[in-house]
Parts: structure tokens; sequence; C-alpha cells
């Protein structure tokens, strides 16, 4: 296992993977509007979009003060923590998944509130360019990226 990558990031990968086992399609860090970047978004089969944040350690939890924001960019919302975290901190009314490097379990399916269609449009599009930049990245890393496109600024 890589050691260069956080604890967050681990929790990620492992959230990344049982996604996938529900026909869950994924990325971390995106970037749904300026000032947010969500841990994991997911797409699923039938175009639900999931946010999942991911919280190391009690520290993490208490000094996230953009969590709400995330919510008018997903149909279900979603915490990840590991084995040891202080679920009792976690608010009522959102998904849990116990998680850790190698895979996840939902223990908690996170209420549905459906997103309008114009927002739903907005964010499957910034997925889906955001898959396509870290694709064309993988497939040719030494071209500079985009002017203006990015982590942080993605469109």
């Amino acid at each position: 296992m890589p050691n260069d990558l956080a604890p967050g990031q681990l929790l990620a990968r492992g959230v990344c993977r049982h996604l996938i086992s529900h026909d869950f399609v994924s990325l971390v860090e995106l970037v749904p509007t300026p000032g947010l970047r969500v841990d994991v978004m997911a797409l699923g089969p039938k175009g639900e979009v999931w946010v999942i944040e991911c919280k190391s350690s009690r520290t993490d939890f208490i000094t996230d003060r953009k969590w709400q924001g995330y919510l008018e960019w997903c149909d279900r919302f979603f915490w990840a923590v590991d084995a040891d975290f202080p679920t009792e901190l976690l608010p009522e009314g959102t998904g849990l998944l116990l998680a850790d490097a190698y895979d996840a379990e939902i223990v908690r399916m996170g209420p549905e509130t459906r997103l309008a269609p114009a927002r739903r449009k907005v964010i499957v599009h910034k997925f889906a360019r955001h898959a396509a930049l870290r694709l064309q990245a993988l497939r040719d890393p030494r071209r500079p990226p985009l002017v203006g496109i990015g982590a942080e600024s993605d469109d």
C-alpha cells in the first residue's frame, strides 16, 4: 500500500472500491462549485449522484464547516469513517459508510433528496469533464493542462 496517501485518501479508496460493487462510478476531490471540494462523488446507473465525505478523525470532522454546502449537489449524502471513529458525532439524517483502505460497507443509507434537473445536468457535466481530464492526463502526462482547467476550477 502506498505510504504517500493520507488517512482520508485511504478511506476514499475503500469507498470507491465498494461503490463499484453497487454499479456506481466515482471520482475523488471533485469541485462542484468554487469553495467546495467533495472527497468522493459517485454517479449511479440511473443517474443518481451521491457525495461521500471521508473523515479520518474527530478533529477532521469537527473542523469541517462546509459539509452542509454539499447537500445541494447530491441526491444522497454520506460520511465515510473507519471502525474507530466515534459515529455518535455524525448528524442524524445523513448516510454512513464504515471504510478502510480496501473496502467499505453502507451502514446507514442517506435520505434521498432528488436534485433539480438543471442542477443534475450541471453536476453530471462537471463529473464527465473531470473524469475525461483525468483520463487525458494519464494518457498524456507531459501535456500541460488546459488554462483554467484543474482540480480547483474544473470548468
